[in-house]
């Protein structure tokens, strides 16, 4: 943003002009991988591997920030697994290239990544990533100096996509209809990376399940916030099974102001269906111990709910690309630190989200279930009667009826356990010893304690001094 864009900002929206100012001063960044000693893990310091992270830049701004802060070779990995998955996606977008040269293309496209000086320039010239394919040859050089392992997980997953990606390329091509028949045509390794990479546990890559609906809230999120663009470009990923059910026969039908009502309708599908991956993206994400890691994968889908709750009912889908504001996204930067905190904004946006659905909605019941899980899910794993205070302590909230039950529950809990011991203590060969209630004590009470046993101690002592002088002088 220049001068003259904050300027307007501070008098027009001073909060943001606030989070936007914080966000500067206070986030951290925690590496430099222009530095000297970062070179051995960002290769920097290579000219190829150089204009792969210019290129990262150049694709995605915010993305590049949150890769660029993951711990050692981790980021130069997932920087070229990007680029790959951002090649391989332009070839499909590209409606410029004939079916005859896109389809073996995609299909060879895992082959041609690890082929040393290839390189396409064949992609059309309003492409905006054109570039990349045209110099792709630097990408192709720095994934075989990667780790076998590395290498292995990504060849693997880009021929996978491929395959997906040139079947529907295909079905459009000999069908002449947009978009995809069934939401199965939309569900497809991070989490193979991670384990690879030995920044988390290795049973973490057999987590396909829990990564693959972290992956497809993004997908889809991403997916309804760029209808207008991909009907303008003439494609279109919104599955036929959620639009054609109100009356649609041609997705462009939507973008017509007469059709505006039922088109919301059919976003509320789309809304409903993305949000069914997010209590399985919660679980996905307290399995993270690394902290990079978990910052790289729950800002994005911190995001992706704001860009729900964003998109759902609001007519402009249909006309733009919408956005959250910088603001919004600095401040779901700072705030994305942990699980607990994540699952705080999941419940923040869903909030949003049913506040703003309507009974008249067709989805209204699933879109208040939907909603009503993530609650549940936030509920139940970080009870709102629990306050955290600093230093890690906690407290309840004593006008919550629940901190009566987890009073008693664990009174009785203390009883079971003394019972327990006095038990263990009559039995044939046990240590003989006192069986007192277990008590924790905190740090207060240890000094005053130690406190009282001090002045005991020197009480007796003055006591011996007074009996010596008084009668023994």
């Amino acid at each position: 943003m220049g001068a003259t864009d904050l300027i307007t900002l501070l008098f027009t929206h001073p909060n943001e002009f606030r989070t936007l100012m914080q966000f500067w001063i206070y986030h951290e960044q925690r590496r430099d991988i222009t530095s000297t000693r970062e070179h051995e893990t960002s290769g920097w310091d290579r000219p190829t591997m150089k204009r792969c992270w210019h290129f990262l830049d150049m694709t995605s701004r915010s993305f590049s920030a949150v890769i660029k802060e993951l711990d050692g070779d981790l980021a130069r990995v997932i920087c070229l697994f990007y680029l790959v998955l951002r090649g391989l996606d332009t070839v499909e977008d590209d409606m410029t290239i004939p079916n005859e040269v896109k389809q073996p293309l995609l299909r060879s496209f895992h082959e041609k990544v690890v082929t040393p000086g290839w390189n396409f320039n064949g992609c059309g010239p309003r492409e905006k990533d054109r570039q990349l394919l045209v110099e792709f040859d630097c990408v192709v050089t720095e994934l075989n100096l990667l780790p076998p392992a590395y290498l292995a997980v990504i060849v693997d997953i880009c021929r996978e996509m491929a395959v997906g990606m040139a079947d529907y390329a295909h079905k459009a091509h000999k069908t002449g209809v947009l978009g995809l028949d069934t939401v199965a045509d939309v569900d497809l390794g991070l989490s193979r990376v991670f384990a690879a990479s030995g920044k988390e546990q290795p049973w973490l890559g057999e987590q396909l399940v829990l990564s693959n609906h972290m992956g497809l809230l993004l997908q889809k999120t991403n997916i309804l916030r760029d209808f207008r663009e991909d009907v303008d470009d003439g494609r279109l990923f919104w599955p036929r099974e959620i639009w054609g059910a109100y009356g649609f026969d041609d997705p462009k039908d939507m973008c017509k102001p007469a059709n505006s009502q039922r088109a919301l309708w059919a976003l509320s599908g789309m809304t409903l269906d993305a949000l069914r991956h997010a209590v399985e993206s919660l679980d996905y994400l307290t399995l993270l111990k690394n902290q990079t890691v978990f910052n790289f994968c729950a800002i994005p889908q911190s995001m992706a709910l704001a860009t729900l709750s964003l998109c759902f009912m609001n007519p402009a889908v249909f006309q733009r690309n919408v956005k959250i504001r910088k603001a919004e996204a600095a401040r779901l930067i700072m705030r994305s630190t942990n699980p607990r905190e994540v699952a705080l904004i999941f419940r923040e946006y869903a909030r949003v989200i049913h506040a703003k659905s309507v009974p008249t909605d067709p989805n209204f019941l699933r879109i208040s279930v939907a909603c009503g899980k993530i609650e549940q899910w936030c509920e139940h794993h970080y009870p709102s009667f629990v306050t955290l205070g600093t230093g890690g302590a906690s407290s309840l909230d004593p006008t919550d009826a629940r901190t009566r039950i987890a009073q008693h529950e664990e009174k009785v809990a203390t009883q079971v356990l003394r019972r327990r011991r006095i038990e263990a203590a009559r039995r044939p060969g046990a240590k003989e010893g006192p069986v007192g209630p277990v008590q924790d004590f905190s740090t207060k009470d240890l000094l005053l304690y130690v406190g009282g046993i001090f002045l005991l101690i020197l009480a007796l002592a003055l006591f011996a001094v007074w009996v010596m002088i008084r009668f023994f002088a």
